[in-house]
């Protein structure tokens, strides 16, 4: 069942779809096609998912947790700059452009790797979900993703 309420966010408009699903215990919520919260007493292969059915990136925790390696050197120099420009102004706004393109970065990094890895990254991303991004418990995962998707 879905559920979509309208919500006022600074000054934008959105719209906030809750999803249930009545024959698990499960809610999760979307704000525009981005997963903002999730709540699970098992593994869903639904919950785990890397990509939108758009297949664009949806970067929950797992997700950004096994990209990590990959999001820290290809994004490093976006990374960098949005730092820098907010610890030289702590001004919420005067750092918007360096964090959209660090954003940016990440998304389509996210993207890519889904699109040159997707079984191996899939299987990452599940058992990080699974064992709450314990990558202790996901290093065999972690080895086959980082193998089909070498650290460039």
């Amino acid at each position: 069942m879905k559920v979509e309420t309208q919500h006022n966010i600074g000054a934008n408009s959105r719209i906030l779809s809750k999803y249930y699903n009545p024959s698990s215990p499960l809610y999760y919520f979307t704000l525009g096609s981005f997963l903002i919260g999730s709540e699970r007493s098992y593994l869903s292969s639904e919950m785990a998912n890397v990509v939108d059915v758009a297949g664009e990136p949806i970067p929950t925790s797992s997700v950004l947790m096994a990209a990590a390696k990959h999001i820290e050197i290809n994004c490093m120099s976006e990374n960098v700059e949005f730092l820098k420009c907010k610890k030289k102004d702590p001004n919420p706004e005067k750092c918007l452009d360096k964090g959209r393109q660090a954003t940016r970065c990440a998304l389509g990094l996210l993207k890519e790797l889904y699109q040159r890895c997707k079984d191996p990254m899939e299987g990452y991303v599940g058992c990080m979900y699974y064992h709450t991004n314990e990558f202790d418990l996901c290093r065999k995962q972690q080895q086959a993703f980082e193998k089909a998707c070498p650290l460039e």
